[in-house]
């Protein structure tokens, strides 16, 4: 009989351990194990972060996304183009610069064009479109004399302006038109979507731009705070509270000013008879507040964009355009402009109105789409400019393909000769039909329980009494209508509808969280809160009706597209157009969620959901009708397996199959619930290979899972091809227990909480947005501000040593659902003040005012950064200053202390903050942070907590049930009948749980074996540190071993365990070796029940006797040597890690096109297009700059370029004799003896690119940096030079104090004065300038030869290693951009010889490993194999000619910088050999198998 062979697998996000077991009747040994590493990418490997490295895909995203609008801008562009070439209305000097063949419009290679400038023929350029210039210099000479007098100019860049006004009234130029077109196509607007800024029914929001006429200081006073009223130039009085006195007197200031409406719109009155208004007086910086301002601006005009600019800059000519007087405003505005523009232009040119000059433009931008032509072909050139080219939205990607499959339906059709079947994917969660489907679901699992009642005699708790209010369907159906028209749903509200009066409600509840509200239909009622805006009869609303306005909604967001729908709808309907149009006009848009259920699906289901008036059995279709008859008159039916039948025994006629449970009426329509519909059998691993061809990358969305499931299956694969049949198959999953009733009580209490915390915060937030408050930017249904409260608040809730009586009153309140018993606005006031009494920031200790909570002052901080840790809970979130978070950065909590403790952080608001002490910051952790426990481990952590963050877990739960059903295809089984296990899991894949192996490794004395394994590095520290603080040999039971041991201080971020991946291969031999028995054992064990299965403790555990009393009972060892077994297993076995070097992709675009009338996806083969993997260089772009700066040198040096010489007499000089004939020797001769000048020390001018070190520079904010002698030697420009000197010396040379932000504006309000009296722009950012260095350029051609970028951190993949003619080896990195430029020409990534010639012997990328021969190998130059595992080293990182590398098997030091090198990493062996220049490359596989290319040493 061949032997059993068992699969252990230990998932984590980011490893694979694996080990086989054979197992015989007799016996079981360990067959092989492995840890296959999946690392973090290869530009953030080398410092040993555990858990997974934060996800690039959003990065990725976001950049893709910017290169995906420039190309549009840049294919409107070339339409626009080809156009404008062909109507002939381009310069002549601008289509010079353009390459029209092909039926393009690209700029030629190294030539930017500009339509307004020409080149002239000394090689400069000079402005083109110059009698429109001279018109507005006439404009100009009439409004602003001064500004144009004695010869001044004005830019030449508001010509634009000029033009864009002009054209709306009066004849331009072609060229002009055509310039104006081009600059459309760069300034487009902002594209609104329907409802994407939500209108409140009950509030209005407007813009006002308002004089202060007074300001008082009042007597009244918050937190010690005064109040002030400020009298508006309009009567209004808007109150604000404020630290400093307020300077705004006779100043314009701008607000957005809220107003409460009635249901009816009018303005609500308070007790006084005053409209209710609030203020707020938003930041100049306020993306909102722009936008409002600007178009209310615009509005108010009553003129065009390109006008209103103008005209102001005719009126301030020193007004900033960018930023401060247009800044993004709606496309409709632009729109607008142009359509005005081109309807003028319409009646001067006539070759706007030439239908067939149009038509010939459709044929160039169309040639092959002859159906579009036709279609569009009744428009005119107008129509072309605005709509199809110009403000052209093409409609969003269908996203279909990442909405989940219905398990229950699918379609199929026959393509070339074969019938496919695709599953139907699932329906959005808005569709009516599903809102319906989810209420009936809500109804079906609904109970309503009496707290206490006495059954037959005997007290109970939670009784059922539904029956007694829902006694029939009737009733059911009732209950459905009420719930139907609600958004939610409370227990209060419910218990009311069912009859239970509000005195008796005490007495009951319902069988779902009690504090929470449950959705009903939310959109029947959002769409009726629409359509009685309207003024619409509810009875109108009929489920059709329903349907085709939901369908509106949730298809077409774009706000000009929804308002043609809904005209439409409206007229179709016979529904007053106007009304209902603005009714549901700013409706947000549904969101994108879907269900488990497809619509077909669920149009089966639904009509055995319903109940009473709802139900017919004409509903019910045809194919389960016939079901339901053959269930009850029980008719033979292949169909209808015998667990369907056994569910349904005790139906009898067909009007009982109403109000079923989901799962039920899912037996009755489909034959099943949550088993799987197909049972797929593995039986090669080339099975596996052809599912991992077939799987869609991106398909599971978790890019994590996704590489740990197809890295799993591949190991899995090569397991099977090497060592044959897997018969089970033990997985590890997450910890979920199955649990007491004590402690599901206790997890029901804090899911409870967390409900109530969520309640009472955002009602928190609600209260401080309205009237009244001055927390600033609140938003109560933003996630990240209810996030950023509730962690301020749980800071002060579990830092007080005792909450006061009042407090804990106000508290209490807060979690009634009774709005009259919850806390009224002055306690919430007095619980507000209690809050901002209490929270500090943990790093300064300094008070964090709830006012400014929401402001950009205050951010919310990961204590231990999600670079380095996926912790998203709040255990791992704090609040603190945002400079002190910038400061931070991706250092642990700790860390930063240690290293930045004592130092002061300047601040946005101008106050500065110093870093606490590490002293002081442990006192204030300890004290603040007593009662959380999980957040003071982190904020003293020194090193990446060992345990699972909250996303690990998650990841590793689902990855381990995704791969539960995939492996059951290797195991699956036959039943009695020649059918595979229905069940997706077969019963041959065991799943364990971290609790269960934890328990088995202590019975089995693991915890021995795994010290075994790790005490040689434990032993390395005892002889760097000359002591024995790492352990020490010790004899127990006649055993001599090294016992190791952490000392105090690393025991907070060392972990033995995790230190070595060689502990994935050690709990996979622990799976592997546990059966069903024993986790049945240890789960019922967990559960308290343990005398019920006292047989299967004996089966599976030894007794061994404590005392007299009591007993203890083990696990038995899985066989007798097992520990043994495993020690030399793991001694034995090699890491594999997996590879990460993909740099460039060669990408296959395929697109749509028509053949022979039909849709066909094609492959694109014309042109190469490649994907950069990696990221090449960092954001920042440096632009070359050629400086000038003085050196001394001899006269017959600085003779070579007399032009040169500072010195303006010996200049003059100079050029004097040389215009008598003189030569270079008689010039010097002169000069020596006839003046004063030393010829031996002459200033001459040089400039840095002369030099071997050029200069780069780049734009920086104006900061506390900016020192005098970083100003000297860093800034560009000498005059902004001067100016930032002068601010400086006026602030007695302090930058904190003259750069603060409060100090730059000082310094921007009097720059004419530190500019000698001479008009200067503000100065904001300067231009800094440093080496050029190891830069190199962005690409060849343009302005792109003269930006330069630094290389990202970790991009030196490859590490060359050369052999010269002597035999001796040469050394270097290979700079990422290098490599990219030779895979792009189809080249090896590396040289195959360096610039001395040398041959190329071999090469290594971060995660290769190499071999390092003893002396006598090297002696005898030749490997003897097998190899000592403990020589195996893995290369970490490059730089230059430095290879770094560490042991194969380690995961991270036990002491940082000291026990691998400095960095973490070292270029020399344990025993001091320079690894790189003896080293020979070996590959280790997936299954850690070694191969060596040669065993010859070179």
């Amino acid at each position: 009989m061949n032997p059993k062979r068992i699969l252990g697998l230990d998932l984590g996000p980011n490893s694979i351990g694996w080990a086989t077991i054979l197992e015989t009747d007799n016996s079981k040994t360990i067959e092989s194990a492995g840890s296959r590493i999946i690392p973090m990418d290869a530009a953030k490997l080398g410092d040993f972060e555990k858990g997974n490295p934060q996800s690039q895909t959003h990065e990725r995203t976001t950049f893709r996304g910017t290169r995906r609008l420039r190309e549009r801008h840049l294919l409107r562009r070339e339409r626009m183009l080809k156009v404008l070439h062909f109507l002939k209305w381009l310069p002549e000097h601008f289509e010079q610069g353009i390459d029209f063949s092909n039926n393009g419009a690209k700029f030629l290679q190294d030539k930017e064009p500009k339509i307004a400038w020409q080149p002239t023929a000394d090689g400069r350029y000079e402005f083109f479109f110059k009698e429109a210039f001279r018109e507005m210099l006439a404009d100009f000479a009439r409004m602003q004399p001064a500004l144009v007098e004695e010869g001044k100019k004005i830019p030449y860049d508001w010509t634009l302006y000029f033009l864009r006004k002009k054209a709306l009234t009066e004849k331009i130029r072609l060229t002009e038109l055509a310039w104006l077109l081009l600059n459309f196509n760069q300034k487009r607007g902002y594209y609104e979507l329907r409802g994407e800024t939500e209108e409140k029914t009950d509030k209005l929001e407007e813009f006002y731009s308002l004089k202060v006429v007074k300001v008082e200081k009042s007597d009244e006073k918050s937190k010690g705070n005064p109040w002030y009223n400020i009298h508006l130039e309009n009567g209004w009085i808007y109150r604000r509270q404020s630290a400093q006195p307020l300077d705004w007197e006779g100043k314009v200031r701008d607000f957005i000013v809220t107003t409460d409406l009635n249901p009816d719109g009018t303005p609500k009155l308070d007790k006084e008879g005053n409209v209710k208004r609030s203020f707020r007086a938003p930041n100049e910086d306020d993306w909102n507040l722009k936008k409002k301002k600007t178009e209310n601006e615009i509005s108010i005009s009553g003129k065009a964009v390109g006008e209103y600019i103008y005209d102001t800059l005719l009126q301030n000519p020193k007004q900033k355009i960018n930023g401060s007087l247009v800044s993004t405003i709606e496309r409709k505005f632009y729109k607008e402009e142009l359509r005005r523009i081109l309807e003028t232009q319409s009646r001067f040119h006539s070759q706007l109105n030439d239908s067939f000059i149009y038509k010939e433009c459709l044929k160039l931008l169309y040639p092959s789409n002859e159906a579009f032509r036709k279609n569009i072909s009744g428009k005119n050139l107008i129509y072309l400019f605005i709509d199809n080219i110009l403000f052209y939205q093409r409609p969003l990607k269908s996203k279909k393909s990442l909405i989940a499959n219905c398990e229950f339906e699918s379609y199929s059709f026959v393509k070339d000769g074969k019938t496919q079947t695709v599953p139907i994917k699932c329906i959005a969660k808005s569709n009516p039909l599903y809102q319906e489907f989810r209420l009936w679901q809500f109804l079906s699992n609904l109970r309503i329980l009496q707290r206490t009642k006495e059954v037959d005699g005997k007290l109970s708790v939670d009784v059922d009494v539904t029956g007694e209010f829902l006694p029939d369907n009737n009733a059911w159906a009732n209950l459905f209508d009420i719930l139907n028209d609600r958004k939610e749903i409370d227990q209060k509200t419910l218990l009311t509808a069912v009859g239970i009066n509000k005195k008796k409600q005490a007495e009951y509840r319902w069988n779902y969280v009690e504090d929470k509200k449950y959705p009903c239909n939310e959109t029947r009622h959002l769409l009726l809160s629409r359509w009685n805006k309207a003024g619409l009869d509810k009875a109108m609303l009929t489920p059709k009706l329903t349907m085709e306005l939901w369908h509106i909604l949730y298809s077409v967001e774009a706000k000009d597209e929804s308002k043609k729908a809904l005209s439409t709808f409206a007229h179709k309907n016979g529904l007053p157009k106007n009304e209902f149009v603005e009714a549901f006009l700013s409706t947000a848009a549904f969101k994108k969620d879907y269900g488990a259920y497809s619509r077909k699906a669920i149009k089966r289901l639904l009509p055995l959901l319903r109940r009473g008036k709802y139900w017919s059995a004409e509903n019910i279709d045809a194919a389960t009708k016939t079901r339901i008859e053959n269930i009850i008159d029980g008719v033979a039916d292949d169909s209808i397996n015998e667990r369907t039948r056994e569910k349904l025994t005790a139906f009898s006629d067909i009007t009982q199959f109403q109000g079923l449970p989901v799962w039920l009426a899912s037996y009755v329509a489909f034959n099943r619930h949550s088993e799987s519909d197909q049972q797929t059998k593995w039986n090669s691993p080339d099975d596996i290979d052809t599912f991992l061809r077939n799987f869609r990358q991106h398909s599971l969305r978790n890019p994590i899972v996704e590489q740990v499931v197809t890295e799993t299956l591949r190991t899995v694969r090569d397991i099977w091809r090497k060592y044959g049949q897997i018969d089970e198959i033990h997985i590890e999953m997450g910890r979920d227990m199955k649990q007491t009733a004590e402690e599901r009580k206790r997890r029901s209490a804090i899911i409870q909480k967390n409900e109530n915390t969520n309640m009472r915060i955002k009602m928190l937030l609600s209260e401080f947005f309205n009237k009244g408050n001055d927390v600033e930017n609140v938003r109560p249904m933003s996630p990240i501000q209810q996030d950023k409260l509730r962690i301020y608040e749980e800071g002060v809730l579990n830092s007080v040593d005792g909450i006061q009586d009042n407090i804990e009153a106000i508290l209490k309140k807060f979690n009634e659902s009774d709005p009259k018993k919850q806390p009224t606005k002055a306690e919430i006031r007095t619980y507000r003040q209690w809050l901002e009494q209490n929270y500090v920031s943990p790093y300064t200790g300094q008070p964090i005012p709830l006012s400014k909570l929401f402001s950009s002052e205050y951010q919310i901080e990961h204590i231990i950064p999600r670079s380095l840790y996926f912790d998203d809970s709040f255990s791992n979130k704090i609040i603190c200053e945002s400079a002190v978070n910038g400061r931070k950065s991706s250092m642990l909590a700790y860390n930063f202390i240690k290293e930045c403790g004592g130092e002061v952080i300047q601040l946005s608001n101008g106050k500065s903050v110093r870093i606490l002490k590490v002293e002081e910051y442990e006192q204030l952790v300890k004290r603040v942070f007593a009662s959380n426990r999980k957040k003071q481990q982190n904020l003293l952590a020194t090193d990446i907590p060992d345990d699972f963050s909250q996303r690990q877990l998650t990841d590793t739960r689902y990855i381990s049930r995704f791969l539960l059903a995939l492996l059951s295809n290797i195991v699956r089984e036959k039943d009695e009948k020649g059918q595979y296990e229905s069940t997706s899991t077969s019963k041959n894949v065991i799943p364990c749980n971290g609790s269960i192996t934890d328990c088995l490794k202590k019975d089995w004395g693991v915890g021995d074996v795994w010290n075994r394994i790790i005490a040689p590095r434990f032993e390395r520290l005892n002889s760097i540190y000359g002591d024995k603080q790492f352990g020490d040999t010790v004899t127990v039971d006649g055993k001599q071993f090294f016992r190791t041991q952490i000392p105090l201080e690393l025991q907070r971020s060392v972990n033995k365990k995790r230190i070595d991946h060689r502990h994935h291969a050690m709990d996979a031999i622990v799976i592997a070796c546990t059966s069903r028995q024993m986790v049945n054992y240890l789960n019922n064990s967990n559960a308290h029940d343990q005398d019920k299965r006292i047989d299967l403790r004996n089966a599976v555990c030894d007794k061994i006797k404590i005392d007299a009393n009591s007993n203890h009972y083990l696990v038995k060892k899985p066989w007798p040597t097992f520990t043994e077994d495993m020690a030399y297993t793991l001694s034995q076995m090699l890491v594999s890690i997996k590879q990460n070097l993909r740099i460039v992709n060669r990408c296959s675009n395929r697109y749509q096109r028509y053949e022979n009338g039909k849709k066909v996806t094609v492959r694109q083969t014309k042109g190469e297009m490649l994907a950069i993997r990696k990221p090449l260089h960092k954001d920042s772009v440096f632009g070359q700059v050629n400086l000038r700066s003085v050196k001394t040198v001899s006269l017959n040096v600085a003779l070579e370029n007399p032009s040169r010489i500072v010195d303006k007499q010996l200049k003059t000089l100079v050029r004097q004799l040389a215009a008598q004939q003189m030569s270079v020797k008689q010039i010097a001769d002169y000069v020596k003896k006839q003046t004063d000048f030393d010829v031996k020390k002459v200033d001459v001018y040089i400039f840095s690119n002369e030099t071997n070190t050029p200069l780069v520079a780049i734009r920086k904010p104006v900061d506390t940096s900016l020192t005098q002698e970083k100003i000297l030697k860093s800034v560009t420009d000498t005059g902004i030079q001067k100016i930032l000197l002068r601010h400086l010396e006026a602030n007695d040379n302090k930058p904190e104090f003259a750069f603060s932000p409060e100090g730059v504006e000082e310094m921007n309000k009097n720059i004419v004065q530190l500019n000698n009296g001479r008009f200067h722009q503000p100065i904001y950012k300067v231009r800094i300038y440093e080496p050029k260095g190891l830069k190199f350029n962005i690409g060849t051609t343009g302005t792109k030869a003269t930006k330069f970028v630094e290389a990202a951190k970790g991009t030196n993949l490859f590490f060359a290693v050369y052999l010269d003619s002597d035999g001796k080896r040469n050394y270097a990195s290979v700079p990422l951009n290098i490599v990219v430029e030779r895979l792009k020409q189809g080249m090896s990534p590396v040289p195959e010889t360096n610039e001395n010639g040398d041959r190329l012997l071999f090469h290594l990328s971060p995660n290769d490993f190499v071999y390092v021969p003893t002396e006598e190998e090297l002696e005898s130059g030749r490997v003897n194999m097998p190899i000592d595992n403990s020589r195996i080293y893995k290369m970490v990182s490059t730089t230059k000619s430095e290879c770094h590398f560490i042991p194969y098997f380690i995961a991270s030091p036990i002491v940082q910088t000291k026990e691998l090198g400095s960095n973490n990493k070292s270029e020399r062996s344990w025993d001091n050999i320079m690894i790189k220049s003896v080293c020979i490359p070996i590959t280790i596989d997936r299954l850690g198998q070694l191969s060596i290319a040669s065993t010859l040493i070179r």
